[in-house]
């Protein structure tokens, strides 16, 4: 201070003695760091007097502010006792922590800086180095309380928003001042770097001011706390069929540090240790994290969005984002924390140096610099592990909502946008899009993160790491082109595998096997190209970035030395240890831009999907207003179409007709006529409808219900009372009645579990007539006002169809309206009106007798299913006593068995995993594919070379540093040398990593692809397709793609870790006391972690599958569910699998940042104890060099640890793909293909001579028998029919002959060769079979009828013509080439049977099944195709499992089969003679049924 006067009042004594009692003049010196100069650069100065009165001053009015607000809260009469519904927000705990700890620091400091003075200058004078220290630990503290206060009044809610706004300000003025100072003294002390530190603790200030006493509207926990507290006034109501236990996750109830340490998930880790985990031990996720919560908040966010944006175009980017900022900024806070403390390394290395040196700033300051040291590992470690929690469950939420939008989609999804998005891609669109684009959030920080990381350590390092990522940008761009690819090629492959897996029967009993495979073998191919294209991009990459910590300090000293900036220990450890430390953060650039490849292929994809049209018709009835329209239905379009192309030809038009409510109206017409086209179009499911469609339940609204029965049986997986009662409440009464009216008792009774028994996916263990009946029960049980009946009694015998119509149709439903399609003519008469139809219009409609009166058409039809009766029928029975005939026969043939104990197993069983420790074998199982052991040993071994490399490049510059004898230029020479040549073994173990990856790869699905085609039947009976699915997508997306590398890494990241132990064990001896304790510390800790994290895993692929089931179930079966109006009920319970899965995977994350939290604590423990040896054991000349060395390892410790055992997780997580996968690539093995010793001649069969001896077959060991010893002859050339009713065995005799089900006994002999001694391609290839489920695959109609190519275009446009296909293929734009979809839904039923028939007719074998081959054509087409097969194959045995009995009357023989047995084998006529043949009885019910 400069005196103007020389005589000074008191006063200004008095004042100029508190300054010298506060500041102390004579201390006003540079050898004291200190200065009393006034003016700006003085306030600015840290260590000067007027700075510390400025903050002093500014800490009062802090100080004075916070006690108001507190006196305010606690004086104020309206106090909120139950805090236990307060939503506790993380930041608020996290800047209650933060800043507790910064203001404790504070203190401690400001009463050692006391206590120093005491010692060393026996005073306390000068006041302002200490009482700065206490104002600014007071003031921090009580700030923290304030700002923690809830339910404040307005007044103290505006004063702490200004409070803390003006914090931020003083805590920006503390950090610049306090960060120039130490760049211009370069020495950093603890009080400078607290000031830096004081920084995020304002932000966190900030954060909770404005986030915790905002407006009671908004929603004051964001996303992220919405996860911690529930709903208030919403139940679970969750109708679940996932078996998840419903109590609700721990986290629920936690409170503040069971949060921030992960203690709520102790409980569920110690249940793992006790017992396996299962489903129902795992507790959901609350409501607010929830699919229908996510799933409702996007819808709003969709809403919002397409009312701003008139163009109709959707931002899901944006939508994610606006969902989930909360969220993601305070995963930002938390992230800048953590790289905040993450660069004090760098400071506490050079401090400790300088300590080593002898430069100690106070006594004990080593001791101040371990408990530092500690605090900011510590405090590292809490900030990123709650960064990673939240951005994980971002991610959980993000990829639940996706999953379920995509649901949602499908159920809304057109015709023609199904044409574009098959069900497997639709299935790959949830198990491997959305899992992509979930991933994102959680690296999405880690951009600016690891960027930011490298910038504070070093901008040396920033611009040489920026280089190297422009240097891979166009590595990037190729990888962002192979992902397109590979994703559009996985689509293709998927797509094949879906309709072969699908339709794998039908390939077996054709032999096709073997051509389907080489297709899918060819698309795999073209998908390999891109699989190997990625794989080396990711081997290039690893290299240049595991090789950046490597060349950027062999370049950086180089240029110092050239520019003759001198090497220290101090700045050349510091430099290194800033490199270490973002040398794991770099190392994760690649896969951070494969996540961003492959979130934003995946979100193209799915956005596309979400685009694509909808079903447009589904309200267009709603556009009348009329409420007592007396009408049931009412349509008038000029034309319906299933082709929006106006340029189309219309598959409907001139359709105009009314039905009457409890009108009974029957459509019927000619195969491909639009029968079933029209139902669907008053469904709502045609997309193009020009015209009026009105319907009863559209009017009545909620009133009206709808019932459908479909052509093809759509059956659920899951039981079958389940699929009667399709979501309805159970009614003993009526569900009885339902199932006696629907012919089901009796198979009930037959069945193991009665109704309860699991049906197959698509009722593969049911005969076409149970399925049929249960769909039928299914439509009764729902007690609808209008039925829509699409030609259910074809697939039924007689007997059962006409009790089916009299009870069902016209009693059950006798006030109700029905739309019935039929072919069956006898059922005509009974309907009030009768609708023709014949190229695409209704030529006729009237009443049955109007229309035999005055249409030849309709007495056409009505003649050729006549003639088809008419001679066979010419036999004398007298009508009384042929019906108690009949009745006897019931009686003699339907055996009244006994019901079958529920003793067995179900069919359908729950998936397996793999349980308990299963230790190496997974890894061993990976690695003996195509020379992976030795790929992965030498990959292994260039590793240990690359990181014994390292060390020794370490030990030469920290020994030789300081070493008179070693020139700087043979230094860095050396140290070049060996930089370079460990990039060499860099690129050697990525060369043999991306080998271990691309034949890995090769042979999993070789070999998986082999062992599905080469399954029985059995096993497709008993698997949902969902779980195969699910495997040859998700699992082996990451086969493919990361489980080389991830596991390359996670031994490369663990043996780092290891090393770094181990310099610190030699080079700090007494560290191996912290050491060895804390590496068994560490194996506990994984053990514990490893018992419940491996079934976590397990548990979320099986749940998985789940998911994928049942989406490709509801695909199938989209039409059934919209029909029945179960759309929500349906997504509902995808919503619950979603749920169940999403469980599993949350709890698996949690335990991974449980585990590493604690691991990085140790780590920070260890490093503390290496810290402080290094600075009290005498190392010798060298000291420095080597502490540099030594806290160089220690300081990346921690980074090196959480990485190591971050990719442990994530490869525990991969290799769960390994053991699901693996579980299919050892099925059991039908028989061989081909016997060579036992080969068929080229002639075989000669004469189709069938001989079969005591026949049994079960469909599984220990299984009841299904056929009983059956024994019968079919000479060559004759023309056999099976007769017998519905789940009598037809279906299975035919399996038997084609060795779909091997015999239990007995032989099956074709021209004196048994069938079981030939190779099955030899048997199946040589036999032809028109199955009972007609099959179409996506492809041209050339590929359909000839998928081998072994026919001219002649011969297959002849066939058509025999099969009245000619003009239809004729009329489609193409001709052969023409477009058929997937399973042939641009085809009608009858269609599809017809080309069942060309295949069978081009391949003209000797002996021919046809099984139930005509039940869906028309009596017309049925007469012409009988006639061609006659004459066609005359010379052939033909074998006809038929419920028309017509279609057998002309037979040679007929073979009567009931309950699995033998009954009569004799001519139609003389059974027909038979008092008491079933024969006979069939003919009669039919007969009857008839006239």
């Amino acid at each position: 201070m400069h005196r103007s006067d020389s005589s000074l009042s008191p006063q200004n004594n008095m004042g100029e003695s508190a300054w010298i009692m506060f500041c102390n003049n004579s201390s006003c010196s540079k050898e004291t760091g200190k200065t009393c100069s006034s003016g700006f650069p003085s306030i600015l100065n840290p260590y000067s007097c007027f700075n510390h009165a400025f903050i002093i001053s500014i800490d009062m009015l802090l100080l004075l502010v916070a006690f108001l607000i507190i006196f305010c809260k606690f004086s104020s009469k309206k106090i909120t006792t139950n805090s236990q519904s307060q939503s506790i927000s993380l930041v608020a705990v996290l800047s209650e922590i933060y800043n507790g700890i910064l203001s404790v620091a504070y203190l401690f400091l400001g009463i050692w800086t006391i206590y120093h003075k005491l010692d060393m200058d026996h005073t306390v004078l000068p006041l302002d180095g200490w009482l700065v220290l206490l104002f600014q630990g007071f003031s921090w503290l009580l700030l923290a309380i304030s700002v923690s206060l809830k339910n404040l009044n307005l007044p103290c809610t505006i004063a702490v928003k200004a409070c803390s706004s003006f914090t931020l300000l003083y805590a920006v003025f503390l950090c610049i001042s306090s960060l120039l100072e130490a760049i211009a003294d370069k020495t950093v002390s603890i009080k400078i770097l607290l000031d830096v530190l004081s920084f995020p603790g304002s932000i966190l200030f900030l954060f909770c001011a404005f986030r915790g006493h905002g407006s009671k509207d908004t929603d004051p926990g964001g996303d992220f706390d919405a996860c911690y507290a529930p709903l208030q006034g919403e139940e679970h109501d969750s109708t679940d069929e996932t078996s998840v236990n419903h109590d609700i996750t721990p986290l629920a109830n936690a409170g503040v540090l069971s949060k921030m340490f992960f203690w709520w998930l102790n409980p569920l880790l110690q249940k793992g240790k006790e017992k396996i985990l299962e489903n129902n031990d795992i507790p959901t996720l609350q409501q607010a994290c929830q699919s229908q919560a996510c799933y409702l908040k996007y819808n709003d966010r969709l809403s919002e969005q397409k009312r701003r944006n008139s163009s109709g175009s959707i931002s899901m980017l944006s939508i994610i984002a606006y969902s989930h900022w909360k969220a993601m900024l305070t995963s930002g806070v938390f992230a800048l924390i953590k790289v905040l403390t993450l660069s004090t390394g760098p400071l506490f290395l050079r401090a400790f140096i300088a300590v080593v040196q002898g430069n100690e700033t106070f006594k004990y300051e080593a001791y101040v610099l371990t408990i530092g040291l500690l605090i900011a590992k510590c405090l590292e470690s809490i900030s990123e592990r709650q960064w990673f929690f939240i951005t994980r469950m971002v991610g959980l939420q993000v990829r639940s909502t996706l999953s379920a939008a995509i649901y949602r989609k499908q159920q809304q999804l057109s015709n023609a946008a199904k044409m574009n998005h098959s069900p497997g891609e639709i299935v790959s669109y949830v198990t491997v899009d959305a899992n992509r684009i979930g991933e994102f959030p959680y690296w999405f920080h880690q951009i600016w993160a690891t960027s930011s990381s490298v910038g504070l350590a070093t901008f040396a390092a920033l611009a040489a790491i920026i280089l190297i990522v422009v240097a891979s940008y166009p590595l990037t761009k190729l990888q962002l082109e192979c992902y397109k690819k590979i994703m559009s090629a996985q689509d293709k492959r998927l797509k094949a595998i879906t309709e072969a897996l699908g339709n794998m029967k039908l390939l077996k009993l054709h032999a096709w096997e073997t051509h389907f495979k080489k297709v899918i073998e060819s698309l795999r191919k073209d998908e390999f190209k891109w699989i190997i294209g990625i794989l080396s991009q990711k081997g290039y990459q690893l290299v240049l970035f595991w090789s950046s910590p490597i060349v950027v300090p062999a370049v950086t000293f180089w240029t110092c030395y050239l520019l003759g900036i001198t090497l220290n220990a101090s700045n050349v450890f510091t430099f290194l240890v800033s490199l270490r430390i973002v040398q794991e953060p770099v190392r994760l650039i690649p896969d951070i831009v494969q996540v961003f490849i492959g979130a934003k292929v995946s979100l193209d994809r799915i956005l596309k999907f979400l685009e694509a049209p909808e079903l447009g018709n589904r309200k267009l009835e709603q556009e009348c207003e009329d409420k007592n329209f007396e009408h049931s239905i009412l349509i008038k379009c000029n034309e319906i179409s299933w082709d929006i192309n106006p340029s189309s030809k219309p598959t409907l038009k001139d359709i105009d007709f009314v039905v009457k409510q409890g009108e009974k109206v029957a459509i019927c017409g000619e195969v491909g006529s639009g029968k079933s086209t029209l139902l669907a179009a008053v469904l709502g499911e045609v997309p193009k409808v020009n015209g009026t469609v009105i319907s009863m339940w559209t009017i009545r609204f909620m009133h009206g219900k709808k019932a459908y029965v479909s052509q093809t049986a759509w059956i659920q997986t899951g039981s079958i009372q389940e699929n009667i009662l399709f979501g309805s409440v159970m009614d003993p009464v009526w569900y009885q009645e339902v199932v006696g009216k629907c012919c089901l008792i009796k198979d009930l009774e037959m069945l193991p579990f009665g109704d309860l028994t699991e049906i197959g996916e698509r009722g593969v263990n049911l005969s076409g007539g149970q399925k049929q009946r249960i769909q039928l029960a299914r439509a009764l049980y729902q007690n609808a006002d209008i039925y829509f009946l699409d030609d259910p009694f074809s697939a039924v015998d007689a007997q059962t169809a006409t009790s089916l119509f009299n009870e069902y149709v016209m009693r059950v439903l006798s006030d109700k309206t029905v739309l019935l399609v039929s072919h069956q003519v006898d059922f005509l008469p009974a309907f009030n009106s009768i609708l023709l139809m014949s190229g695409g219009e209704i030529i006729e409609a009237g009443t049955y007798d109007q229309l035999l009166a005055s249409s030849q058409k309709f007495q056409d039809l009505v003649n050729a299913h006549n003639n088809t009766i008419g001679s066979e029928m010419d036999v004398s029975y007298s009508s009384n006593g042929r019906v108690m005939a009949s009745k006897d026969v019931i009686k003699n043939v339907h055996v009244k068995e006994e019901p079958i104990m529920a003793t067995g197993e179900q069919l359908i069983k729950e998936e397996e995993r793999e349980t308990g420790d299963t230790g190496l074998k997974p890894y061993l199982q990976y690695l003996r594919h195509n020379k992976g052991f030795l790929y992965f040993t030498l990959a292994i071994l260039f590793l240990v070379a690359f990181i014994i490399g390292q060390l020794v490049q370490s030990y030469w510059l920290a020994a030789e540093l300081q070493s008179s004898e070693v020139s700087s230029k043979e230094l860095l020479t050396v140290f070049t040398v060996i930089g370079f040549s460990l990039a060499i073994f860099l690129l050697l173990r990525s060369f043999y990593v991306v080998l271990l990856g691309r034949g890995a790869s090769e042979s999993i699905f070789s070999t998986l692809l082999k062992t599905f085609f080469r399954a029985p039947m059995s096993f497709y009976d008993s698997t949902p397709v969902g779980r195969i699915l699910s495997r040859v997508s998700s699992d082996l997306s990451i086969i493919d793609l990361d489980m080389a590398f991830k596991l390359s890494i996670t031994v490369g990241t663990t043996m780092n870790t290891y090393f770094s132990f181990f310099v610190l064990a030699v080079l700090a001896w007494p560290v191996a006391f912290v050491i060895i304790p804390m590496v068994y510390l560490t194996i506990l800790l994984q053990r514990h972690y490893y018992a419940s994290a491996r079934e976590l895993m397990r548990i979320t692929g099986t749940t998985k599958s789940s998911v994928a089931s049942h989406l490709a179930e509801s695909i199938a079966g989209a039409m059934t569910i919209r029909a029945f109006g179960g759309e929500d009920r349906f997504f509902l319970k995808n919503m619950n699998l979603i749920d169940a899965n999403a469980s599993p995977d949350f709890y698996t994350f949690v335990a991974n940042e449980w585990l590493i939290q604690r691991l990085e604590i140790l780590c920070a423990i260890v490093l503390s104890s290496t810290a402080l040896s290094m600075t009290l054991i005498y190392l010798g000349p060298s000291a420095s060099g080597l502490i540099g060395m030594a806290l160089s390892y220690g300081l990346s410790l921690n980074v090196f640890l959480v990485v190591s055992v971050k990719n442990q997780c994530f490869l525990s997580s991969s290799v769960v793909s390994v053991e699901r996968v693996e579980q299919y690539m050892h099925i059991p093995s039908e028989a061989p293909e081909v016997i060579e010793t036992n080969r068929p001649t080229h002639g075989w069969p000669c004469l189709g001579k069938v001989e079969i001896c005591n026949l049994k077959v079960r469909y599984w060991p220990n299984a009841p028998l299904v056929l009983h010893g059956i024994s019968c002859i079919f000479e060559g050339g004759s023309k056999i029919g099976i007769v017998g009713r519905t789940g009598s065995g037809k279906t299975t005799f035919i399996s038997a002959l084609f060795r779909l089900v091997e015999p239990a006994d007995g032989e099956i002999i074709i021209d004196n060769l048994d069938i079981c001694t030939i190779g099955l391609h030899d048997l199946r290839s040589h036999l032809g079979i028109i199955p009972q489920d007609p099959t179409l695959f996506g492809g041209s109609v050339r590929y359909n009828i000839d998928p081998l190519e072994q026919h001219t275009d002649n011969e297959i446009w002849e066939v058509l013509e025999k099969c009245q296909l000619r003009e239809a293929v004729q009329a489609k734009e193409g001709g052969l080439n023409s477009t058929v979809v997937q399973d042939g839904l641009n085809w009608s039923m009858g269609q599809r049977q017809l080309f069942c028939l060309g295949r069978a007719l081009l391949k003209r074998s000797k002996i021919l099944v046809l099984d139930e081959a005509t039940a869906s054509i028309d009596n017309t087409t049925d007469s012409i195709i009988q006639k061609t097969i006659r004459a066609e194959l005359k010379d052939c045995t033909v074998i006809t499992v038929a419920h028309r009995i017509p279609t057998v009357m002309d037979c040679n023989m007929v073979l009567g089969i009931s309950d699995g047995k033998l009954v009569e084998f004799d001519e139609p006529m003389k059974l027909m003679n038979k008092e008491g043949s079933l024969f006979g009885q069939l003919v009669q019910e039919y007969w009857s049924r008839s006239s």
